[in-house]
């Protein structure tokens, strides 16, 4: 928790180079409530660098209206294709780039990890961390878009991984 237990603001990114997800949760007095989720889209049409530019730019915009305390950063995923994962590593990037640029703190998560905080189950599926998701936040339906979803998630993995992490020395 923060100092003073004042309310700690957590923004969850999901990187992608044509939409990046993000959620942000507000941890307060023992209880979590999302502030804002949703997804910046870039054109499949244009070329990867003006992708990459609206992507930074709307993150940016993100981080300066919800303020948080501190953002996490899927880790890559070690997949079969090497084009993909090139291509989600200059995302990261990005998201990256637009913490430091505003000055907030990164944590950083694989995605196992947040699967494993969230449900339980390093391996779980796509729809039950979406149903996790909407269960521990207190939503009436799974937030939109599925980008989204995994930045909550990501959210939620620090507010029950941090305490452990400090605990260990590791933040």
């Amino acid at each position: 928790m923060s100092p003073g237990n004042e309310p700690l603001v957590v923004l969850g990114i999901d990187p992608g180079t044509l939409a990046a997800g993000y959620g942000a949760v507000e941890h307060s007095a023992g209880r979590t409530r999302m502030l804002d989720c949703g997804a910046v889209r870039a054109k499949r049409s244009r070329p990867l660098p003006e992708r990459l530019e609206v992507i930074h730019a709307g993150l940016v915009a993100v981080i300066r209206e919800v303020r948080p305390s501190v953002a996490v950063v899927e880790e890559p995923f070690a997949g079969r294709n090497l084009a993909t994962a090139i291509a989600i590593g200059e995302a990261r990037g990005v998201a990256l780039l637009a913490c430091a640029c505003e000055g907030v703190t990164v944590a950083e998560f694989s995605p196992s990890e947040i699967k494993r905080a969230v449900t339980g189950n390093g391996s779980a599926r796509k729809e039950q961390v979406a149903l996790m998701v909407k269960s521990l936040l207190g939503l009436e339906e799974v937030p939109r878009p599925a980008d989204a979803t995994d930045a909550l998630a990501a959210a939620i993995c620090y507010l029950h991984r941090a305490p452990l992490r400090r605990a260990a020395g590791e933040e």
